[in-house]
């Protein structure tokens, strides 16, 4: 194990040891929810466990009881979905939204491609967590029921993410291709299992299990991403919850997006969105 590894192990174990002094029921609950999260990986390796306890998964692991909670509050799936396992209004509204990059595909792809240039990666938000953002698209600059986050996340040639954790499991998110093209070279892989964009442009997951992006083609890699609240009868608090981590969460999101350029179009009057 290298001095890093030691370093960020610490981080954990010393104020982990100090809660436990102090207050040990609430150090057990940690630990528990924390494993039983992370059960949910269906390999199990030490790198795996280094990074979900204390590398990038650090932030998962500290919300896994509130995520445990949603997940009792919402219908139960795997870590990956299909739309026809959405009710009947949510899919309707996916839809909805997915239609608007259809048919707009070409003109967005154009815009998205000018303001990106020769830059690595590019992230452009048109609502961030019921937040308006960029407001080129008139068809986004309304309140959405079931939608909180509605983005495109440009990758150059050659550009990949790391292997990481997504936070929250308050939503799950929906993925879909704008630049498929017949190569194993692009795709996405979650829970060590890929998933190849010329097989199907739309993927839907839980984004809190392991995943990483990867393009290894030279041509650009467009793909909108959305935030979706998972199917529920209790979709009323899950709004209110949208709302509560939109704060707690907006002072830090940019550790998370600190690789990207944010490409919204800033609007008079208006406050830049919140960015990856």
């Amino acid at each position: 194990m290298n001095s890093k590894a030691v370093r960020r192990l610490l981080r954990v174990i010393i104020p982990l040891a100090i809660l436990f002094w102090l207050v040990p029921w609430i150090a057990g609950i940690f630990i528990v929810c924390g494993l039983i999260d992370f059960a949910r990986h269906k390999r199990f390796d030490s790198a795996l466990i280094a990074k979900y306890f204390s590398g990038n998964g650090l932030l998962t692991w500290v919300l896994s009881p509130v995520n445990l909670l949603f997940d009792l509050i919402s219908k139960r799936h795997h870590y990956r979905m299909q739309l026809s396992e959405f009710p009947d209004e949510e899919r309707a509204e996916i839809e909805e939204m997915l239609q608007v990059f259809k048919d707009r595909q070409d003109e967005i792809l154009t815009d998205l491609k000018a303001r990106m240039g020769d830059k690595r990666r590019g992230m452009v938000f048109y609502r961030w967590y019921d937040e308006q953002g960029d407001q080129s698209i008139p068809e986004f600059n309304r309140d959405f029921k079931y939608i909180k986050t509605i983005g495109v996340s440009l990758f150059n040639g050659q550009e990949k993410t790391s292997l990481h954790f997504g936070p929250l499991r308050l939503t799950i998110r929906l993925l879909y291709n704008m630049t498929t093209r017949q190569s194993d070279e692009v795709f996405i892989e979650v829970n060590g299992e890929k998933h190849f964009w010329h097989d199907d442009p739309l993927f839907i997951f839980d984004d809190t299990i392991q995943h990483r992006s990867v393009n290894g083609e030279d041509g650009l890699r467009a793909c909108v991403f959305v935030d979706v609240l998972r199917p529920s009868a209790f979709t009323g608090l899950q709004n209110v919850c949208v709302k509560i981590f939109n704060v707690l969460l907006s002072g830090i999101n940019r550790v998370f997006y600190k690789n990207w350029d944010m490409l919204n179009k800033k609007q008079d009057g208006a406050a830049p969105a919140a960015g990856e």
